[in-house]
């Protein structure tokens, strides 16, 4: 038996453990959950993938989504 695991990691090299897996480029959330776009407004805080590393352990597959921190003005952009 296998046991899945998706974690996001934070800039700062915090991670959290995440319902489903993501892609390169996504845009999520603090909690890690991806965005839907357009987004209501530039004025929050986003994350982008910008790199996947798959970790597999005797019984333990794990999937490490690294993030980093999308500017405002790059928001704008992905607004209605």
């Amino acid at each position: 038996m296998t046991i899945f695991e998706n974690y996001v990691v934070y800039p700062d090299g915090d991670s959290q453990e995440v319902g489903s897996r993501l892609r390169i480029d996504d845009l999520v959330d603090l909690n890690g959950e991806r965005l839907d776009l357009p987004l209501p407004t530039p004025r929050m805080i986003a994350y982008r993938v910008v790199r996947i590393r798959h970790s597999e352990e005797r019984g333990l597959y794990s999937v490490y989504h690294y993030l980093e921190l999308v500017p405002a003005a790059e928001l704008i952009g992905y607004c209605r």
